[in-house]
């Protein structure tokens, strides 16, 4: 089965995650997608991310209705940061009957040759992506690997939502029910 991997830190997991995820899932010749909750992200700082059993359950609470979406704790137990070479290895290794795809934003393929061995990732995988406006130019808009998927956006961000939570504002419709009853009942970000 072809599995797309879609990694995140997901500080909450909110629509606009499911609706890529849902639109890669039914749209493309994947079979799943999973979501692969990433402890630290290379790029980002740590400041304010909620520990990554708790943005594990939120992601599994969110997808729980969806049997082609798929959560998986991968990097929870591989050296941090984790690059996404040393995980699609792992999986690869651990799933032999499986092609992985990355999933990501254009908006990743600009700072892209930065990442760990990014020319292997483009020699074994294939990359589905999600247009993003006002991308910055970059080189793999013609790349034999990198595939562009029409996904329809929501401008929302886990930074807006976390800072509507501090502030005591609504998060409604912003993630899923499920997931807004888990971070009141737990506190989160305020």
């Amino acid at each position: 089965m072809k599995i797309g991997l879609f990694f995140g830190s997901f500080n909450p997991i909110h629509l606009g995650h499911l609706i890529i995820g849902n639109t890669m899932a039914t749209h493309t010749d994947l079979g799943e997608v999973w979501y692969i909750v990433s402890p630290q992200n290379p790029f980002k700082k740590n400041k304010g991310l909620l520990h990554e059993f708790d943005r594990l359950t939120m992601v599994e609470k969110a997808i729980a209705d969806n049997p082609k979406l798929r959560v998986t704790d991968i990097e929870f137990n591989l050296p941090k940061p984790s690059y996404t070479i040393d995980t699609l290895t792992i999986l690869a290794e651990k799933y032999p009957q499986h092609e992985f795809v990355l999933i990501m934003g254009e908006d990743n393929l600009v700072q892209f040759e930065k990442w760990k061995n990014y020319d292997k990732i483009l020699a074994y995988y294939k990359l589905y992506v999600y247009e993003r406006p006002n991308t910055a130019p970059h080189n793999f808009k013609d790349h034999p690997s990198v595939f562009f998927v029409a996904a329809p956006l929501l401008d929302i961000s886990a930074t807006f939502i976390r800072n509507c939570i501090k502030n005591g504002r609504s998060i409604k419709y912003m993630v899923k029910e499920e997931v807004e009853e888990y971070i009141a009942w737990k506190g989160f970000y305020r």
